[in-house]
């Protein structure tokens, strides 16, 4: 019942081995949530969420489930999932649940790093007394080491062998524009300024199409791209850069400006009907695999990744 007597936030990793593990920190906790009344929703890879539905039984049906594949494959879409959940669920008698697993092996080492800040940014996300507790599993047995001192850095509570404990390694920190590595292949530039958007959306056709995208895909692209130069041009002395290459199966596009983005939630959660700005990054967040934005008072950067599938 730990959760259920929970007066705030509570943002906790769940280190698991084995499914057996993973079901003793996850079932106890979805089954207290439901007898309470209160809302659950689980986003986890799906070979997880099949054993969860299966160890729930009966329970299970009153559990709202989401593909993490999909919704988590770009990790910023998922503060605004949680966010709508927590608008639509909270202030109820007793906290929602949330279960997210958004670190599996198989990502890449970019996805990697933007999952590591996105849970660094779950911290800001929510105030410390909104009523919810947001689970993260990881699994010990599969992860690397590093992504394990991650998350005990990025939760304030750590659930291991049964027993809830305080992180010591907890550091509310803001992420820092640390530079994203250089492109691994060669890239194609151009800069742009006032006037020069359809050349713009001329030259990310010419090179999604020759990459092999499909018609939805490439429209996807261009709108995202077109997004972000507007944005130079609106907030950034009104030029910009552009860089493009393919890396792994995926053509990368690169945005850089002399704006300054403040706000590391940015692009995170659609921002409400009296708020200015912060609608295009959001629509890039939502069109793109992978986004990565680097802001300082010095510049901005945003690489956006797009798969060939």
């Amino acid at each position: 019942m730990r959760h259920i007597d929970s007066p705030g936030y509570r943002h906790e990793a769940l280190f698991y081995r084995g499914d057996e593990e993973f079901l003793a920190g996850t079932v106890p906790l979805v089954r207290d949530t439901v007898a309470a009344d209160a809302a659950v929703l689980v986003a986890v890879p799906r070979p997880r969420a099949r054993a969860l539905r299966e160890a729930l039984g009966r329970d299970g049906e009153r559990v709202a489930f989401a593909e993490m594949e999909q919704l988590g494959r770009n990790p910023g879409r998922i503060i605004g999932a949680w966010r709508d959940f927590i608008r639509e669920h909270g202030g109820g008698d007793a906290p929602p649940l949330g279960i997210g697993e958004p670190i599996w092996p198989e990502r890449t080492e970019a996805e990697l790093v933007e999952c590591q800040r996105h849970e660094t940014l779950l911290n800001l996300a929510f105030t410390p007394d909104t009523p919810w507790t947001l689970l993260c599993p990881y699994d010990a047995e599969q992860l690397a080491p590093e992504v394990l001192v991650g998350a005990r850095r990025n939760h304030p509570h750590l659930v291991e062998g049964g027993a809830t404990r305080r992180s010591e390694g907890y550091s509310r920190n803001i992420p820092g524009p640390e530079p994203l590595p250089e492109p691994a292949a060669e890239t194609v530039d151009m800069r742009f300024g006032a006037g020069e958007l359809v050349l713009v959306r001329e030259f990310l056709a010419q090179r999604a199409a020759a990459a092999g995208f499909s018609r939805r895909r490439l429209d996807d692209l261009v709108l995202a791209v077109d997004e972000l130069a507007t944005n130079s041009l609106r907030y950034a002395r009104g030029e910009g850069s552009l860089r493009t290459w393919r890396e792994n199966g995926s053509l990368l596009v690169e945005i850089a400006d002399s704006g300054h983005i403040a706000d590391p939630l940015a692009g995170r959660d659609l921002p409400g009907p009296d708020e200015v700005g912060g609608r295009g990054l959001y629509l890039v967040n939502q069109l793109c695999d992978l986004v990565q934005l680097r802001s300082s008072p010095e510049g901005s950067v945003v690489r956006i990744h797009m798969h060939l599938d």
